[in-house]
């Protein structure tokens, strides 16, 4: 797929599926900006990904006056956003009765109101014809023990992607989901233990958790002209594990 001169705005690039789709995006030919919460993060990101292309920002989706410094940066571009990945994100597992507030809090002012605030300030810069993708999750069809608060984010996330999908189609902007299973990131590093990873792999018809590589492509599909008559839709990478367990 080519990208060249296109222009890739990504929330939450420093790790994992962000990380790996800036890359994606870049070799295919793409300008690049990633935000991330960290300044060292974005500039081992950087370092990583070793393209001129790419840009970094500070900038965390979870606050509005942060979103803020994300729109003057577009704004100031000059340049119109042909491809909005909305992907930053944090998980919390816990069970109904040990949910705290500030928990609860967290996760949907990151995984929602940060994701509907950023696409709402960055509306007025995208080019007619843009494509924006949501990070989405397995999780948000599932019912899986532990997930309440995240499991709820997902499913919101889902809903405001679906009539964003509608409310821009007059400017022939596509708004799609890709909704990953398991996927081997420091983020499921950090809420989960190894031989759970290991778990996890038995539970999909593959037999395996995925690569931040394979969500990438996944974006860069979506993103791409391949796609253009595609629009409110979820794309499931999960290796087969909704339908694995229904079977």
């Amino acid at each position: 797929m080519n990208f060249s001169n296109k222009r890739v705005v990504i929330t939450g690039g420093t790790t994992g599926i962000g990380l790996a789709t800036a890359k994606a995006f870049t070799d295919a030919g793409a300008n690049v900006l990633i935000t991330g919460r960290s300044e060292s993060n974005l500039q081992k990101a950087a370092q990583e990904i070793g393209d001129p292309k790419l840009t970094t920002l500070v900038s965390d989706t979870s606050k509005i006056e942060e979103l803020s410094v994300l729109e003057e940066a577009v704004a100031k571009s000059g340049h119109k956003v042909d491809v909005l990945f909305l992907n930053a994100g944090i998980g919390k597992f816990e069970p109904l009765g040990e949910i705290t507030e500030e928990s609860f809090d967290a996760q949907f002012s990151t995984n929602v109101k940060g994701h509907l605030f950023t696409l709402q300030k960055l509306i007025p810069y995208l080019a007619d014809g843009a494509s924006v993708v949501f990070t989405s999750s397995t999780v948000a069809t599932a019912a899986n023990a532990g997930s309440t608060v995240y499991s709820a984010t997902k499913g919101a996330l889902n809903k405001i992607a679906q009539i964003a999908a509608n409310e821009l189609a007059g400017r022939k902007i596509r708004v799609n989901i890709v909704s990953p299973g398991a996927v081997a990131t420091p983020g499921l590093d950090s809420v989960v233990s190894a031989e759970t990873k290991d778990y996890f792999a038995t539970l999909s018809a593959l037999q395996r958790i995925g690569k931040p590589e394979e969500i990438a492509q996944t974006v860069l599909f979506l993103s791409s002209d391949a796609a253009s008559y595609i629009t409110g839709t979820e794309i499931v990478a999960d290796g087969g594990y909704l339908n694995y367990m229904l079977k």
